[in-house]
C-alpha cells in the first residue's frame, strides 16, 4: 500500500507554520508558480494538498482537474488574509453531491 505525503501550498507567510507540524511546505510567489507546483505534486506521492483560498480563487480549472481523482485531495485553507469562504462553499457542494441535499 502506498504511503502518501501531505503538502501545503500557498504564500510564504501562510504555509511556513505547517513545516513545524512535519508537513511539506511549498511557498510560491505567483499563481503561475502555484499551478505548476500543484501539477508537480499531483504527479508525485502527495495524497493531500492544502491550498490557500487566495490562490485557489485564481486556479479553479486546475483544481477541477483533480476533483474526481483519488489523489491528490485538494483542501482549501484560509491564508494570512483570513477565510474567503471558498473552502466551506466547496465542502457544501461536495456534501450536496454525496447526499443529494444541503444538510449544512
Amino acid at each position: 500500500m502506498a504511503s502518501y505525503q501531505i503538502a501545503v501550498l500557498g504564500d510564504k507567510d501562510s504555509v511556513l507554520g505547517f513545516k513545524a507540524l512535519g508537513l511539506s511546505t511549498f511557498p510560491v510567489d505567483s499563481v503561475d508558480e502555484a499551478k505548476a507546483t500543484l501539477h508537480n505534486l499531483a504527479k508525485e506521492n502527495y495524497g493531500i494538498v492544502y491550498l490557500t483560498e487566495t490562490l485557489a480563487a485564481s486556479m479553479e480549472s486546475d483544481i477541477a482537474r483533480y476533483k474526481d481523482e483519488l489523489t491528490p485531495a485538494i483542501i482549501l485553507i484560509p491564508g494570512k488574509e483570513g477565510s474567503l469562504g471558498i473552502g466551506m462553499s466547496n465542502i457544501k457542494k461536495a456534501v450536496e453531491r454525496a447526499v443529494g441535499a444541503d444538510i449544512l
